[in-house]
């Protein structure tokens, strides 16, 4: 059973960057088809797409994200981590990382086959 765990600073404070792990335990991330992805959900503007990094490790992004977002991966770890610079309190949401077979699922949370938990990543002095 694949499982997915974010992990990283619950606080940080505003202009620096962000960085969010998510741990993949079950399977690999290099197996074929899939795809791992960051989104994101505050009570302001609900579900959000960062970006996503492919099978084969192709990085790509929403048009609002892909100035400030940076998705990576280690093969060795299983792990892949979201990077965001120069954070505001409007980055201030639950960070989820997800997996699935699609390439373009983006904000529709059904497209995805597995989620982790979610972490609260707050932006404040």
């Amino acid at each position: 059973q694949v499982q997915l765990r974010e992990s990283g600073p619950g606080l940080v404070k505003p202009s620096q960057t962000l960085s969010l792990t998510c741990t993949v335990s079950g399977g690999s991330i290099t197996a074929s088809n899939y795809y791992w992805s960051w989104l994101r959900q505050s009570p302001g503007k609900g579900l959000e797409w960062i970006g996503s990094i492919s099978y084969w490790g192709n990085d790509y992004y929403s048009a609002s994200h892909q100035r400030r977002a940076s998705i990576s991966r280690d093969t060795i770890k299983n792990q892949f981590t979201l990077q965001l610079t120069s954070v505001t309190p409007e980055d201030t949401a639950v960070y989820y990382c997800t997996g699935g077979d699609k390439p373009s699922a983006g904000a529709n949370w059904d497209a995805y086959d597995y989620w982790g938990q979610g972490t609260q990543v707050t932006v404040s002095s």
